[in-house]
């Protein structure tokens, strides 16, 4: 599970003066930051930023060379991810580059810069829906003016992009009814056939996909496999259901293939044996697509605490999947930041007195939590459903036999919240939607370590906690899951946060942390998030339920004793917080009923839950929260280019070293991304 960056963690962050006072900064991540830019992009609701690579110099050359190979297959399965969010993104991308790159006409004009606009956005969400609301992208140049680029592009550069694949990807692009939603889970509707999302093709039926795993499942198995997770679901010619794997030999053969290279090489320099070993379990996954050999190096993988250089790669997360069952392509390359680390790993060292503690039943306790390793990392390449927009903290693997069994890895990701903190120096939101001088205050001392703490808690604790009854296999909330994990996540992290347990260890130095904590969360889950909604919208997006399911429920249920409140002053509405004892006892008790929901595989009572607190949007709030936040001249989303790196070869050819760049130019990036990384057809 990922703890996503964007809105919420931009919001949190304060000022780059506490970088310099050290009030939350992680170690390492304020050198050589002063003249350092930051941000590099800004179109549409969208900053392009850059992040820095901390003490990469300081790595051994074998570790340089590891990060350099897993950094070139982090790039090379980026194809994969378009082709998963809608089956049209490839030539729709393809044919808006071929337009880009040839056209020599005016570029003054309206309609260029509206149409370089809409290319930028299809970069950053890797095709032609949002990527976090999932709502298509409305053109703001017409049809006819598109017609007049492409009579104007050579055709050797659309290639295969011809009659009737020219003319689907013309409507694909301007037609509003066609694959209106990358994820659509409205209540009510076939979400399979709703849903934009390549993992369905060939009229599967939310009803037929469904029987299909139910069929495949055995609810004896305790080592179940994660039917589905690497496959798209078609009818053949016959009409039956089938299963097309993706594996090198499968579809994404060609990307699958290219990534495999620059594993073997990569696993020729792991920082262990027993890292080299997992590398090339994973290899052996993606030739052969075998579910059973990727849990093999998912356990491995999680064992693994002594390699300093760590990644991510391969098929994770299912938030794409409006059924949960299929996972993007992703990928991370990092090495651990060891200064930063201390403080996560007295976390996890004292995982089973949060556990034995938690206001959970005590049936749903772990009685013996396992393997929880946790550290803080810096980043160093980012790939796939991680690219541009990226996670700020990751929690993995996602099995929860493995979970189990084996324990699981958290990450906090520094060198990332860094750079949003350095970008949103200075942007006012503060002073805009923050009541109380007092509470401002706190923010700025303690906002960005509140935000590190939320982070690490809810990645080491909270997904790592609580246990399934026996019989329930983890994905009977189906549609729900993803928003219900992560609330639970965020529900045990804010209930820690003022537990004096955590000054006693030294994590922090007072409560006031969680005062901060408390402010945020409750002003971004029920009012200042809503800037990411367009009007007339209702929430989708996992994380953002989840946000205004916990803010909601328990403004509701802290009501009469005014918990937390809104206020109207001066024509503006904010949030206060005034009894924060109260609020973490409204946590806990909601931490306990969604444990409850989740390890008895209770969909309705989850479904209750979600539609009735997450899902609906307070029009008149709504439109003030964008009036005010446009005010600002703050976009509510952010991503990253990633560093380049250059290696330094022998006169035999082998690599002796390898440096880093910092690439300024989005554009660039990412036309060379698609010249040099570029491998499957535009028909998959």
């Amino acid at each position: 599970m990922k703890q996503i960056s964007g809105l919420a963690a931009i919001l949190v962050m304060t000022t780059t003066a506490m970088m310099s006072t050290g009030c939350g900064a992680r170690s390492g991540e304020g050198a050589s930051t002063a003249d350092f830019q930051w941000q590099i992009d800004r179109f549409d609701d969208i900053n392009v930023l850059r992040y820095q690579v901390p003490d990469f110099d300081s790595l051994t050359p074998r570790q340089k060379r590891f990060i350099y190979y897993l950094s070139q297959a982090a790039v090379c399965g980026r194809d994969i991810l378009y082709d998963q969010n809608c089956k049209y993104n490839l030539p729709v991308r393809r044919t808006l580059e071929a337009i880009y790159t040839t056209y020599d006409g005016d570029k003054t004009t309206a309609d260029w810069q509206a149409f370089e606009k809409y290319l930028k956005k299809v970069w950053f969400a890797n095709g032609v829906h949002h990527h976090y609301s999932g709502d298509k992208f409305t053109p703001e140049f017409g049809a006819g003016y598109f017609d007049s680029l492409i009579a104007a592009t050579p055709r050797e550069r659309l290639g295969d992009i011809q009659g009737s694949l020219l003319d689907t990807v013309k409507a694909v692009i301007f037609d509003p009814t066609l694959y209106p939603k990358r994820v659509d889970q409205t209540a009510g509707v076939d979400m399979v056939a709703a849903s934009a999302c390549n993992y369905y093709d060939g009229g599967i039926t939310q009803r037929e996909a469904e029987a299909f795993y139910t069929a495949l499942t055995d609810t004896t198995d305790r080592q179940p496999i994660s039917y589905g997770l690497n496959s798209q679901l078609i009818k053949d010619a016959e009409g039956r259901i089938v299963e097309r794997v993706w594996s090198a030999e499968g579809m994404y053969g060609p990307a699958i293939r290219k990534i495999v290279e620059w594993l073997e090489l990569a696993a020729t320099v792991a920082d262990t044996p027993e890292q080299e070993a997992y590398t090339r379990t994973l290899i052996d996954y993606y030739k052969t697509g075998d579910l059973r050999l990727f849990d093999r190096y998912s356990v491995a993988w999680v064992e693994d605490t002594k390699s300093t250089v760590d990644y991510v790669n391969g098929f994770i997360e299912n938030y794409g999947d409006p059924l949960g069952y299929k996972a993007s392509w992703e990928s991370t390359v990092n090495f651990k930041n060891l200064e930063a680390t201390k403080t996560t790993q007295i976390i996890g060292e004292h995982a089973q007195w949060f556990e034995d503690h938690s206001p959970i039943d005590p049936q749903y306790r772990k009685p013996k939590v396992k393997g929880v390793s946790a550290k803080v990392i810096t980043v160093a390449m980012l790939g796939g459903d991680c690219y541009p927009a990226t996670p700020i903290g990751i929690n993995l693997p996602n099995a929860d036999w493995i979970r189990r069994d084996h324990g699981s890895k958290s990450v906090t990701i520094a060198n990332i919240t860094a750079a949003y903190d350095a970008a949103a120096a200075g942007n006012g939101f503060a002073e805009e939607f923050v009541l109380r001088p007092e509470d401002r205050e706190l923010r700025t001392r303690w906002g960005t370590i509140g935000n590190n703490l939320h982070t690490d808690l809810h990645e080491c604790l909270g997904h790592a906690s609580g246990q399934l009854a026996e019989g329930v296999r983890g994905d009977e909330l189906k549609n729900y899951g993803s928003t219900l994990e992560e609330a639970r996540a965020d529900l045990f992290a804010l209930y820690y946060m003022n537990d004096p347990k955590l000054v006693e260890l030294g994590i922090i130095p007072t409560l006031d942390v969680a005062k901060t904590e408390y402010n945020n969360y409750m002003m971004n889950g029920l009012m200042t998030q809503l800037t990411r909604i367009e009007p007339g919208k209702t929430i989708e997006e996992a994380h953002m339920r989840n946000r205004a399911l916990i803010a909601g429920w328990v403004y509701e249920h802290g009501a009469a004793d005014r918990a937390v409140e809104f206020v109207r002053e001066n024509g503006k509405t904010y949030v206060v917080v005034n009894d924060y004892d109260r609020l973490r006892s409204l946590f806990g008790e909601l931490l306990r009923e969604i444990q409850r929901i989740k390890s008895e595989g209770d969909f309705e009572a989850g479904r209750e839950l979600v539609e009735r607190y997450g899902v609906q949007v307070d029009p008149t709030l709504h439109a003030e929260v964008l009036e005010r936040y446009a005010a600002l001249d703050i976009a509510p989303y952010s991503g990253f280019v990633n560093p380049r790196y250059v290696p330094t070869f022998d006169a035999d050819g082998n690599i002796t070293d390898v440096s880093i760049e910092y690439p300024t130019d989005y554009v660039d990036q990412m036309l060379t991304y698609s010249s040099d990384y570029s491998f499957l057809p535009n028909r998959n």
